[in-house]
């Protein structure tokens, strides 16, 4: 059996997705480390050629205004600076760069969270896909179904208007 440090739940619910990328805070990684933000920052910062722009960016006001009203904490928060944000890839490089066991062993969970993250989503996706094929066959018998019922409809009223037509052959007297 696996030794986890933290509660699956617990890294899941510090995974946020910001600009279409499900990225976690500098604040939540620097706790899950066991280091301060300041310290993770400045290990990011002595390898910042790691670190590029899909690995790693810094929430604009509006994010962090928006995500300050999930938590429903202060503005202030004790941040002096915007935080920065890791992609799956920037917590990957993160492992290179801190090199305490703890991190590690943390790391290694939360790519495992990533990975199940989007296993489900691409399991998601395959669902959806398969609806919409049943959908559209369905949408195909409906048209179907429909012609099927007009010719119905023309051969009935067209039975309903024919004429008695005229006996031909042997004619009783009575």
């Amino acid at each position: 059996m696996e030794n986890t440090l933290i509660p699956d739940e617990t890294l899941m619910s510090k995974i946020y997705l910001i600009r279409d990328q499900k990225v976690m805070l500098d604040s939540d990684l620097a706790e899950l480390y066991g280091v301060e933000t300041r310290r993770l920052n400045e290990q990011v910062a002595r390898n910042a050629d790691r670190f590029p722009d899909d690995f790693m960016f810094r929430l604009n006001e509006a994010e962090f205004g928006s995500l300050m009203s999930q938590f429903a904490t202060s503005k202030r928060g004790g941040r002096r600076k915007l935080p920065y944000v890791f992609t799956e890839h920037g917590v990957l490089m993160l492992s290179s760069v801190l090199n305490s066991k703890q991190a590690i062993m943390v790391n290694i969970q939360v790519m495992r969270i990533f990975t199940r993250i989007r296993k489900m989503f691409l399991d998601n996706l395959e669902l959806r896909t398969e609806i919409d094929t049943i959908k559209k066959k369905l949408d195909n018998q409906d048209k179907n179904m429909e012609i099927v019922f007009r010719y119905l409809d023309e051969l009935i009223e067209k039975n309903d208007h024919s004429q008695e037509r005229k006996r031909i052959g042997y004619k009783p007297d009575f």
